[in-house]
């Protein structure tokens, strides 16, 4: 194993009290362990991490390729991307503003299988919707079997608050 750390060994232990996330602190252990010649190979090294060699291996090729700078630079994991785009979520949330909206989740997947060619879930839809817009369905509320709009509204003129 070829590779040569610049830092000391004791800038190295210094390092290690002053992480703040787990995956730096095992990094620069293992770089610590190496330079402090406690370990002599990879292999050693995944008994006492107990990391998968490749995992090691790709934190070595990344000191090799940048520093510890690089090596310590927290990636974030792009994830899946959204069936729902962010200019199709634009388009629903104008559409959503509408008197008329929508009465169900289930037409709002209706209508983006119909007019913008997106198969997804109920769920998808209900999640994309209630939890990520924050938008609210045009439902109106049930009204009883005896209701009678006159009478109401005869009493909404007639009523004075004490």
């Amino acid at each position: 194993m070829k590779l040569e750390i610049k830092e000391s060994q004791e800038e190295l232990y210094k390092m290690l009290s002053e992480q703040k996330t787990a995956s730096g602190k095992e990094r620069v252990q293992a770089l610590y362990l190496l330079k402090s010649k406690q370990v002599k190979s990879i292999a050693e090294l995944v008994k006492i991490l107990a990391r998968k060699r490749i995992t090691l291996q790709r934190w070595l090729r990344l000191y090799r390729e940048g520093g510890i700078s690089n090596l310590l630079l927290e990636r974030k994991s792009t994830g899946r991307p959204p069936l729902i785009t962010k200019e199709v979520r634009e388009k629903l949330e104008k559409e959503l503003e509408q008197p008329e909206g929508f009465k169900s989740y289930e037409e709002i997947r209706r209508h983006l299988e119909a007019l913008e060619g997106i198969e997804v879930s109920y769920k998808v839809v209900h999640d994309t919707v209630h939890y990520k817009m924050k938008a609210k369905l045009k439902v109106p509320r049930p009204v009883g079997i005896k209701h009678d709009a006159e009478a109401e509204e005869e009493f909404k003129k007639n009523y004075r608050r004490p």
